[in-house]
């Protein structure tokens, strides 16, 4: 996909570029999605573009709602950038395929920055439940980014009922699947390409239960079959006795996998590689049952007080990701990567102001070395032990693989209730382990921050604050974003600077 997109976008920018357009008489207007990619577009553009970002300041790019006035600032751009990689919810991304003009480059400056230097990280994840941790994902090649893949349940055995929801950020379910209210062409979840998430999985009564698959795929206008296939849930019984010889999957992270090269789905197991539908069985052991939350949006669970069995989303919100870290940013290095990316699309577009975007691009680009540079000193001042980070979002693996940090996470295995005491003793005693002297919460992400507050308030261990997606309100640029959360982690941590 990402060779595809590549491609693509350097057709259009030699197309741009051979027009000699050179935008407007006011300047070359550009549509982006996020502050971030405006304050990079501004400082390169200078006084030669007009910059308009589609995601407001201090929100959230992975789950941002357009509405129609943002299709019309879309429709105006002679220069479109987004990140992708799937940081940006995909709605947000159909919405600039689908409006920005055909003959207007429409640049992915993730997908675009490692020929400049940029290095890409997979996305890990890991997470340690009792049970196993399973998902959905995509992979496989499609024509368009705006692709869609549909997964519905298409039959169902059991002695029980079952569903299959997301819980939000806010704690709101968005029920797919509900084998209560029966099987429905429209019960469907559906995925960008190279896509995965996260779902919570429930069944009412112990027993074994079949699920069935399958899957659509619509690109460019079309529909086509992308497979049908049968999984085997043991729920409250012995696993190894349901189906005698196949792999039993009862830890660790998988994904029941649409693969559009073969037309198929698989389960595929972070540990065990791929396996065939009929070779596996799905553990939901008796340690997995739960109780129904009393707040009435559960109520499709069952009474409240009842017990259940589930299999949890365990990251609080919608979480739909590729494979790769789309959070390139954290890292300075890959910033200076976006910036030249963000040059040569504005040359391209507009030839005549090349002196002044090279010129604004070298400035820059020193600006960023010394950035790096203190941010490396501010977090070389930390203590190495002490150099752990605990928050409420993974964007900040390139951080720390850069800097010389570790990412030590926490989970709350059912986003739908609260925590259990053996959940928040688990966070209490990583937090003890680690002796970690703080932990951080990212302010757009308040919801999901609770418990961490709590835990951490009851440890006595300071909260900090990191920015991560957004810029802050009192560091509107990306250097100061940087230069605050340099001295943050160096402040709450231990460090000197």
């Amino acid at each position: 996909m990402r060779r595809t997109l590549t491609a693509a976008t350097a057709a259009a920018l030699l197309l741009t570029g051979c027009s000699g357009a050179g935008g407007s008489s006011d300047g070359v207007d550009v549509v982006v999605t996020t502050e971030l990619i405006k304050n990079w577009t501004e400082v390169v553009g200078g006084d030669r573009v007009n910059v308009e970002t589609i995601v407001p300041p201090g929100g959230d790019p992975h789950s941002y709602e357009p509405s129609p006035n943002d299709a019309a600032k879309v429709a105006k751009a002679e220069l479109a950038l987004t990140n992708h990689l799937l940081l940006e919810d995909h709605p947000l991304i159909k919405l600039f395929d689908a409006n920005v003009p055909e003959d207007v480059p429409n640049l992915s400056l993730a997908e675009n920055a490692e020929p400049y230097g940029a290095k890409l990280m997979p996305l890990v994840e890991n997470i340690s439940l009792d049970t196993v941790w399973l998902g959905f994902g995509v992979r496989g090649e499609t024509e368009t980014r705006s692709a869609e893949i549909g997964i519905r349940l298409a039959e169902f055995t059991g002695p029980g009922q079952a569903a299959m929801f997301l819980t939000d950020a806010f704690g709101q379910p968005e029920i797919y699947w509900n084998s209560a209210d029966g099987l429905a062409e429209n019960d469907v979840i559906t995925l960008p390409p190279n896509a995965h998430t996260h779902v919570n999985w429930t069944f009412t009564e112990p027993g074994v239960y079949t699920l069935t698959t399958a899957a659509t795929l619509t690109d460019n206008g079309a529909v086509t079959d992308a497979g049908t296939a049968t999984f085997t849930y043991a729920v409250g019984v012995n696993p190894r006795e349901v189906q005698p010889g196949a792999a039993v999957l009862d830890s660790g992270h998988v994904d029941l996998t649409v693969d559009l090269d073969t037309g198929g789905l698989i389960a595929r197991d972070d540990d065990r590689g791929e396996l065939a539908p009929d070779a596996v069985v799905i553990d939901v052991p008796t340690k997995a049952i739960e109780v129904i939350p009393a707040e009435e949006q559960f109520a499709f669970l069952g009474a409240a007080g009842e017990e259940i069995y589930q299999l949890p989303q365990a990251v609080l919100g919608k979480h739909v990701h590729g494979e790769i870290d789309p959070h390139l940013w954290q890292d300075v290095a890959n910033a200076k990567a976006y910036v030249q990316v963000i040059a040569d699309a504005l040359i391209e577009r507009d030839p005549e102001g090349r002196e002044t975007y090279e010129a604004n691009r070298d400035a820059y680009l020193a600006e960023l070395d010394d950035l790096d540079a203190e941010v490396a000193a501010a977090i070389a001042s930390i203590p190495e032990a002490s150099r752990q980070l605990i928050t409420t979002h993974d964007a900040f693996g390139y951080l720390a693989d850069a800097y010389g940090m570790q990412i030590a996470g926490f989970v709350v295995p059912n986003p739908a209730a609260e925590p259990s005491a053996k959940q928040v003793e688990a966070l209490t005693e990583t937090i003890a382990d680690l002796q970690v002297r703080a932990v951080f919460v990212e302010p757009n992400l308040h919801a999901r921050a609770s418990v961490l507050r709590q835990v951490a308030e009851d440890q006595g261990v300071e909260v900090c604050t990191l920015h991560g997606d957004a810029l802050p309100q009192d560091a509107p640029t990306y250097i100061d974003m940087m230069r605050q959360n340099a001295s943050e982690l160096s402040r709450c941590l231990g460090g000197d600077q």
